[in-house]
């Protein structure tokens, strides 16, 4: 039997991050622009939040001239699930699946290193329903 591999394989690597003074709207166009869906939010270097395109959704949906003003750090969620890039791969699933975590960031010496993300968990299920399944 193969061992469980660690997070590291299958996160994706320096994930962009957004600072939690900037606007909703920066977060918007960086997300649209990459194509992603969670920032992890820094304040000062260091990992305070996460915030999700529902969150940016979430707060235009109120339709507030201003909307688009508000800061990262007024739409994101606080203290966001992190583990460590040698966390093995089974627990950090079950842990999204079991608390509906869209995302988990990954940390090394308190700094972000990766994000793992609903996505990156498919494309892990994916591989390994092929390669050891077969």
């Amino acid at each position: 039997m193969k061992a469980i591999p660690q997070i590291q394989k299958y996160m994706t690597y320096q994930p962009h991050t957004i600072g939690n003074d900037q606007t909703l709207e920066r977060a918007f166009n960086i997300m649209r622009e990459y194509q992603i869906r969670h920032l992890p939010v820094l304040k000062g270097g260091r990992l305070i939040g996460i915030l999700s395109d529902r969150d940016i959704k979430l707060v235009m949906s109120f339709d507030l001239p201003k909307s688009g003003k508000f800061t990262v750090e007024e739409a994101c969620t606080f203290d966001p699930y992190t583990t460590t890039p040698n966390a093995p791969l089974n627990e950090v699933v079950a842990l999204m699946a079991e608390k509906k975590y869209g995302s988990a960031v990954i940390m090394d010496n308190g700094k972000v290193v990766g994000i793992f993300t609903e996505v990156d968990a498919m494309r892990a299920l994916a591989e390994l329903l092929e390669t050891r399944l077969r």
